[in-house]
């Protein structure tokens, strides 16, 4: 077993731990920077896995992280991945109403985006149908310019390109066992740390828990699913989402357009009972299983969340019959048997404070002389990569 030493180890090779390291190297190149990761290759988690919807930041409130961090994370994306000639498909966002009830909710949402500095524009039903000619709406539909789609998977490979290039050592195939003082042992190597960065997704919480640090979290798991319809390529231009549930967390059956001009609806948000719940048995953990149904109770009784109704709203939606019914709210054309091809399953790291029985809805870090603990990096986590790394460095790194 080897051992060698970094001013920087960060613990988690999804897409926060790699704008982390670059980040760390842009301001301070003579740092050593590793990154370091139990899968033999990156992107296999949710950096890989997830939407790769831009969000705009209009869904946050405007004192809240999120919506900061959302906003500058929207604009230094777009620049990355166009000076990295990574496509990206600037088909913007319209967010339509079912009913009369979800109009206030809608120009809440409206008004809340005008305050974080969103380009918003309010449409009446004739112009949604200039501009989305599938859709439909109640009274008014909401357009959001700066919303478009990458793949995530591009992002991460363009990252990983640029992290060679800045001499950070990237290192894969290596589990962490145990956290020693400034040493990280791992199922084959040893490694000293100046500074360790904890940005271990699902298992950031065990990772802190080794050094003391967020003590009263778990990671309760969500696990998603979309569906595609190859045949209906190109029928919608731009992602069309419903008004949310402002008492949960996820926002609800929506379409998205990707980069090659596919559409899937999707998606779910339904409990997973491991952290790598991603089909069959594979990667199955009896102590998470029995972790999940140990805080699922709590959950369920939150004060917090309606979380009874998202159980009983989720559920369904293992069918597609289902799915594509709540999708034809949105584009009533929809047919259940052009959603043939399944998408990859993801899974949510939705960090739950067991204490306070509730969600964490922002991003949560925790942090001293030797370590920073990314504990809760959820959507919009991708989007935020880049904003949310130069926050880190900023807050919490000895730089």
């Amino acid at each position: 077993m080897s051992s060698q030493t970094f001013d920087f180890l960060i613990v988690g090779g999804g897409v926060v731990g790699l704008a982390i390291a670059r980040e760390i190297k842009l301001r301070d190149k003579t740092k050593s920077v590793a990154v370091l990761d139990k899968e033999s290759e990156l992107a296999l988690h949710a950096s890989g896995r997830n939407s790769g919807v831009i969000h705009a930041g209009f869904y946050y409130t405007p004192d809240s992280l999120k919506a900061k961090l959302t906003r500058q994370g929207n604009v230094l994306l777009h620049e990355f991945l166009q000076e990295k000639n990574v496509a990206v498909k600037n088909v913007g966002k319209v967010v339509v109403t079912t009913n009369d009830k979800q109009v206030k909710t809608l120009e809440e949402l409206y008004q809340r985006g005008l305050a974080n500095g969103v380009p918003l524009e309010i449409l009446s039903e004739q112009e949604l149908q200039k501009l989305e000619p599938n859709t439909r709406t109640v009274s008014k539909a909401l357009w959001s310019p700066t919303t478009s789609v990458a793949d995530p998977k591009s992002l991460v490979q363009a990252l990983e390109s640029e992290l060679k290039n800045l001499d950070v050592k990237v290192i894969l195939s290596e589990k962490v066992l145990s956290i020693n003082g400034k040493t990280v042992n791992t199922d084959k190597n040893s490694y000293s740390f100046g500074h360790l960065v904890n940005a271990a997704g699902l298992y950031a919480d065990k990772i802190a828990h080794k050094m003391g640090f967020g003590l009263q979290y778990d990671m309760l798991p969500f696990k998603g699913l979309y569906w595609y319809a190859p045949k209906l390529k190109n029928l919608i231009h731009h992602h069309i989402y419903p008004v949310p549930d402002p008492r949960n967390p996820f926002l609800g059956v929506h379409l998205t357009v990707t980069v090659s001009g596919d559409i899937k609806i999707g998606p779910t948000a339904i409990p997973a009972f491991w952290r790598e719940d991603y089909g069959g048995i594979a990667n199955f953990k009896f102590s998470e299983l029995v972790q999940v149904l140990a805080d699922l109770p709590r959950f369920l009784v939150s004060p917090h969340h309606n979380a009874w109704s998202l159980v009983a709203s989720e559920l369904p939606k293992y069918s597609r019959k289902y799915l594509v019914k709540q999708a034809k709210k949105l584009v009533p054309s929809l047919a259940q048997e052009d959603f043939n091809q399944k998408g990859k399953v993801g899974v949510r790291a939705q960090l739950f404070d067991r204490k306070a029985k509730r969600l964490e809805m922002d991003f949560v870090v925790e942090s001293d002389a030797d370590s920073t603990h990314v504990l809760n990096a959820v959507s919009p986590a991708w989007t935020t990569s880049l904003s949310f790394a130069k926050h880190v460095a900023d807050e919490f790194l000895p730089l």
